[in-house]
């Protein structure tokens, strides 16, 4: 996955790759294995399903060089996207998920609250990334003011995850991030960008081990 700025990274659907070419010769005649049968009359469903919804980047795509298989799987990841509710983050739990204000609880109290906030988060595929440089109580009040009500495309496909990007800011401003998560290649990067230096790069002082998108 590609990352960029911004404060919720959605992965919605991803261009497959081409099947790679096969060796030029006489043609083989062959009857299709019932599996490519079913492959084949999925792939009229999916493409009758998400034709209201295609753009014209969508033909982009040179859909002749996939297999049936991949392309289907495309097509199944878009229709998902595309179908899928808005609504907040609390919300997609049952009942919503709902965090006390920070300051009713002491250390012990929140820290257990916010691990426990954050598996369940990652049960619905939700990734907390760049969050070292923020303490558990910065962290514990960063989730129930700003990802809670979050409205996001709830995806039901195992492999879709959201990255939220805890060291943005409102305002765009990469500070946290070029000095506790950027690599030396992008602060350079930054700087040939931007005119000027990057801030001192810093060890954030919050290391955690937090769940991760699963392959």
């Amino acid at each position: 996955m590609s990352e960029f700025r911004g404060r919720a990274i959605g992965i919605g659907p991803v261009r497959p790759e081409p099947a790679p070419l096969e060796p030029t010769g006489m043609p083989i005649a062959r009857h299709p294995e019932p599996e490519e049968i079913e492959c084949l009359i999925r792939n009229g469903e999916l493409r009758t399903a998400i034709e209201p919804y295609l753009d014209e980047s969508v033909w982009e795509i040179d859909f002749r060089s996939l297999p049936t298989e991949a392309e289907n799987r495309f097509l199944e990841s878009m229709l998902a996207w595309e179908l899928a509710p808005l609504a907040p983050v609390a919300r997609w739990f049952d009942p919503p998920l709902a965090m006390q204000p920070a300051c009713t609880l002491d250390e012990d109290q929140l820290r257990e609250r916010l691990w426990e906030v954050i598996e369940r988060l990652h049960a619905k595929r939700i990734v907390l990334d760049f969050t070292d440089h923020l303490s558990d109580r910065d962290l514990y009040s960063l989730i129930r003011r700003d990802i809670l009500p979050a409205k996001l495309k709830l995806v039901d496909l195992p492999d879709n995850y959201v990255h939220w990007d805890c060291s943005a800011s409102d305002d765009g401003d990469p500070t946290a991030w070029l000095t506790y998560y950027a690599s030396d290649e992008e602060r350079e990067d930054w700087r040939l960008e931007e005119g000027r230096d990057p801030p001192p790069r810093a060890v954030p002082s919050h290391p955690r081990s937090l769940p991760v998108a699963e392959a």
